[in-house]
């Protein structure tokens, strides 16, 4: 029936959107001390933030301006009168000792305590030791193993099959005691016992058994259920009429009137207090906002009298006096100064140059006095064409004459 009755779907309205919820009504309280509290707030946020404004404009100007090019300055001439020098002096001076002290330190180590003990070790205790192994090999083990195959072998396989006899016959004689001694203790101490269990103490325990039950247990379950089960339920009675009781005066006593001071003092105090606050927080945004404006036009025309006073004036001079003056220099001073130290530069690296080479020169000489001279490496195959070429002259010569 509910099917029948509905529109068809063409001639449906169609659903509306979910509408955003409506933001609440201010109080007249909110309104009342809005304008006061933030023309108070604007009063004293004005002065801080202009203070605070022109403090970051100074760091940042002394920064920018002061700390910067004075740290790029202290780090060029860190670099130019430490880096530098101590970085050739690691390349060119201490680098190549090292490699020195180094190779010859590693030279004198292995001749000292590697080279002899290799020597030691390859030449005489290597040696040694392979005649010591041989000659015990042929002294011991060969006496051990034919001693071992030819006599020790046979003897104990005559032993073992000895053993294994008198172990049968032991073992037969051991599970004909144990079956003696089996029966014996069970005549002795497990028939008794089963029999006085089972014919003495099961019916004592029976009989026993009922006799509790009947003068013990029938008389417990008759009194739990006639005389302590109606005294139980009237006790428990008794307790939830004073429970309710004491629960109805406590209600009237201590809750009905803390939930009525919460409701009727503590809530409409609170959100007195919440409104008072939030419109201070509001008004110290609004003022701050403000306040930054303020100080921007504020800093605005500070900064531009400023650039006509000081900034302007030092640009015409750094342009129209200093920037010639500074090109003057750099081409009669700088440069051609820049030149000489490169050309002196140039004729030292030379006579360094000259210098390591006639080093070089004189270590050979005195190497080739000491050593003699290192021998000529032929190649193979110009070895093979003179042999060849002589071969063929020897041969051709007597054909000639």
């Amino acid at each position: 029936m509910d099917l029948e009755k509905r529109p068809p779907l063409n001639e449906r309205e169609p659903e509306q959107p979910p509408t955003a919820p409506q933001p609440q009504a201010e109080g007249c309280l909110a309104v009342a001390i809005r304008i006061p509290v933030r023309i108070v707030v604007l009063v004293l946020v004005v002065p801080v933030r202009l203070v605070w404004d022109a403090l970051a404009v100074c760091g940042r100007f002394l920064y920018l301006r002061g700390l910067r090019p004075v740290g790029r300055a202290f780090a060029w001439l860190g670099r130019t009168l430490i880096v530098t020098p101590l970085t050739w002096l690691f390349e060119h001076v201490v680098t190549p000792v090292a490699l020195g002290i180094t190779t010859v330190t590693e030279w004198l180590l292995k001749a000292v305590f590697v080279w002899p003990w290799v020597g030691l070790w390859r030449y005489v205790v290597a040696p040694v030791g392979k005649g010591l192994a041989w000659l015990g090999r042929m002294l011991v083990v060969v006496p051990a193993v034919w001693l071992y195959a030819a006599v020790l072998t046979p003897i104990g396989h005559a032993i073992a099959w000895l053993a294994r006899g008198i172990a049968a016959g032991a073992a037969m004689a051991g599970r004909g005691i144990g079956a003696c001694l089996m029966w014996l203790l069970k005549a002795v101490f497990v028939w008794p016992w089963v029999g006085l269990w089972k014919y003495v103490v099961v019916p004592v325990g029976m009989g026993l058994a009922w006799l509790g039950r009947v003068l013990i247990v029938v008389p417990a379950v008759w009194l739990y259920a006639a005389v302590l089960t109606p005294i139980g339920h009237a006790i428990a009675w008794l307790a939830r009429g004073i429970g309710a009781v004491l629960a109805t005066l406590g209600r009237w006593i201590f809750v009905v009137p803390a939930v009525a001071l919460w409701r009727w003092v503590l809530a409409p105090v609170g959100r007195g207090i919440a409104v008072v606050a939030r419109e201070i927080f509001d008004a110290f945004g609004h003022a701050w906002r403000i306040a930054g404006h303020i100080s921007l036009v504020v800093g605005r025309f500070l900064g531009r009298l400023l650039r006509w006073l000081f900034v302007d004036p030092v640009r015409w001079v750094y342009r129209a006096v200093l920037t010639p003056v500074g090109h003057v220099l750099r081409d009669g001073v700088w440069r051609p100064a820049a030149r000489a130290v490169k050309d002196a530069g140039r004729a030292t690296r030379q006579a360094l140059a000259g210098v390591r080479q006639s080093v070089r020169d004189a270590r050979a000489d005195v190497r080739r006095m000491l050593f003699g001279a290192p021998k000529e490496r032929v190649p193979v195959g110009g070895r093979r064409g003179g042999a060849r070429a002589g071969a063929r002259a020897g041969a051709g010569g007597p054909a000639g004459t």
